[in-house]
Formats: structure tokens, C-alpha cells, sequence
């Protein structure tokens, strides 16, 4: 239809798909491009494996980084870590035999990430080991699914999420001043500088409602 060749003319013409890693990828792009027959595929690797798993045509799944690579053996630790065992691990890292300790566990790389699988085998990122955030009830949180959901508002353009030891987690909010202005526009609210339009209750019930 037109708007698939339109999209596959605007990176050429010649373009069957994509590919993508190293960060999350919303969902809502994920479809927009699957839709218009250009699937973006998600993948997961590292610098000591290469590539862990990866989404193919054949088998996609939207928030998602696919399904193991073959010769990638990958299983989920008691505490949400993913390890990886495969021929195209590392040896070892150079002149750091403590490090290379550390970083197996019975034969398993430990990659730092936390993760889970789908019920039908695809493996899902969720946070860092070491970002998790651990409340004063004893609750595990993975902020950076929060973080990627609230930086997805037209009116956030940061975010970060705390509360290590406290009793909730809460989160740190900077600005989109460029959002702002648009959605006070179409609302039709009057402002005048950044600093003064912060101050108005209807943008703080804004941000509350986001957040």
C-alpha cells in the first residue's frame, strides 16, 4: 500500500528491515514499522558473547530482544540475572583473573542484566543488576522500565527513578519545555516563561497525572 512503500522509499527504496539494540524499543514504534512491513528487529548481545539472542521475520515479538542464538545456552539465576554458557563467550579478561572469577558461575557468564523468559521462549530485558533499587520493605524495583515509560510522555524529557532504603520509590522529573508549550497550545493555556508555567497547578496536575 501506499504508506509502506512511502516509509521503505524514504530509506531508499531498497530496505527489508531493521535492526536495533542497545537501548529499549517502545512497543508503539516496534508496530508502527511491523505494520508497514518493515520490522525493526530487537537484538541482545555483549561485548563478551557478541550477540545472546535475537528477533528474526520468522520469529518477532514485540518487547522482546528474540529468542537465544543457537550454541547460546541462557537461563535465569534465582535473582533475576542473566547467564549465559556458549563457545562464544571470553576466555578471560586480560591479566584480571579476579575479574574473569567473578564473572562465571558454573561454566555461566553472568551478564549483569536482569531478565525473564515469555512463555513461549523469548527473553525479555528489564533492568541492570546493579540499578536495581531495593525499598525499606525489602522490595525489588527495576527502575528503568519506569524511566523509558515516563520519558515516552510529550511533556517529560528526562527522568529518574529513586528510593533505595526508602518506603516507595519516587521519581525525578526535568522538563520538556518544548512539549509544554505544545500541549498549552492545544489546551489553549496561557504562559509566559518556563519558570512561571511550572508554577500552575493545571501543568503540576499534568505531570501528576503522567507520573
Amino acid at each position: 500500500n501506499a504508506s509502506e512503500q512511502n516509509l521503505k522509499d524514504a530509506f531508499g527504496g531498497n530496505i527489508r528491515l531493521l535492526s536495533s539494540g542497545g537501548a529499549p524499543l517502545p512497543n508503539e514504534i516496534a508496530a508502527f514499522f511491523a505494520k508497514r512491513n518493515l520490522p525493526i528487529l530487537q537484538a541482545y548481545g555483549l561485548t563478551e558473547n557478541i550477540c545472546v539472542a535475537f528477533n528474526t521475520v520468522e520469529n518477532l515479538k514485540f518487547g522482546t530482544v528474540g529468542k537465544p542464538m543457537p550454541m547460546c545456552e541462557v537461563k535465569i539465576a534465582n535473582d533475576g540475572e542473566i547467564l549465559v554458557k556458549s563457545k562464544k563467550n571470553l576466555k578471560e579478561y586480560y591479566k584480571n583473573p579476579e575479574a574473569t572469577a567473578a564473572a562465571f558461575k558454573d561454566g555461566y557468564f553472568r551478564t549483569g542484566d536482569i531478565g525473564e523468559f515469555t512463555s513461549d521462549g523469548f527473553l525479555k530485558i528489564t533492568d541492570r543488576k546493579k540499578d536495581l533499587i531495593k525499598t525499606a520493605g525489602g522490595k525489588y524495583v527495576a527502575p528503568q522500565g519506569i524511566e523509558n515509560k515516563l520519558k515516552e510522555s510529550m511533556v517529560i524529557e528526562q527522568a529518574m527513578v529513586i528510593g533505595d532504603g526508602e518506603k516507595f520509590p519516587a521519581a525525578l522529573i526535568v522538563p520538556s519545555f518544548d512539549g509544554l508549550r505544545s500541549w498549552c497550545k492545544i489546551k489553549e493555556i496561557a504562559w509566559t516563561d518556563n519558570a512561571s508555567m511550572l508554577k500552575e497547578k493545571v501543568i503540576q496536575d499534568k505531570f501528576q497525572h503522567e507520573l
